[in-house]
């Protein structure tokens, strides 16, 4: 995780990502990465472009527009989640959202949804797996994460006449 969010320390996702001894990480770097790209977005997609006149801030000249750019940008963040969301589906898109952008703890949501322990923990590391994939940053780790098969991709079965 790279220490941008306050409360980086109490955010779930902060913590499985992090080794701890000699255990490894319960989440991938890509998974981690997938997380804080989801809450980037949220966090962008909610802001607002302010309404009233600012008295702080000197005319910016030739540097932008101001309140379209920030309108454009939240505009784009908004789609970015809308995406997302849609890639991971129904059934985990609202664990994402509790979690990664509404920084509830993984206890919280069990209790809020009635889940037995732990399953939060397992049902969060599949979702930031499929938005991994979604964002295309699955591969840059290797984990043994790959699809496994029983022939090499170029086998072909043969049908001999009969």
């Amino acid at each position: 995780m790279s220490g941008r969010f306050k409360s980086e320390g109490d955010w779930a996702v902060a913590r499985l990502s992090a080794a701890r001894g000699r255990t490894s990480a319960f989440l991938s770097a890509e998974e981690g990465e997938a997380a804080e790209r989801l809450r980037a977005d949220h966090h962008r997609g909610s802001q607002m472009a302010s309404i009233t006149q600012r008295w702080d801030l000197s005319p910016r000249s030739g540097r932008g527009r101001g309140a379209e750019d920030l309108s454009d940008a939240a505009l784009d963040a908004r789609a970015r989640l809308d995406r997302a969301i849609e890639a991971v589906g129904p059934e985990l898109s609202g664990l994402l959202l509790d979690i990664c952008c509404h920084l509830k703890g993984l206890e919280e949501v069990e209790r809020e949804r009635l889940w037995p322990a732990r399953s939060a923990k397992m049902l969060l590391k599949a979702g930031l797996g499929i938005l991994a994939r979604h964002y295309g940053i699955t591969g840059r780790c290797a984990r043994g994460t790959g699809i496994r098969r029983w022939r090499d991709a170029d086998a072909r079965p043969t049908v001999s006449p009969g």
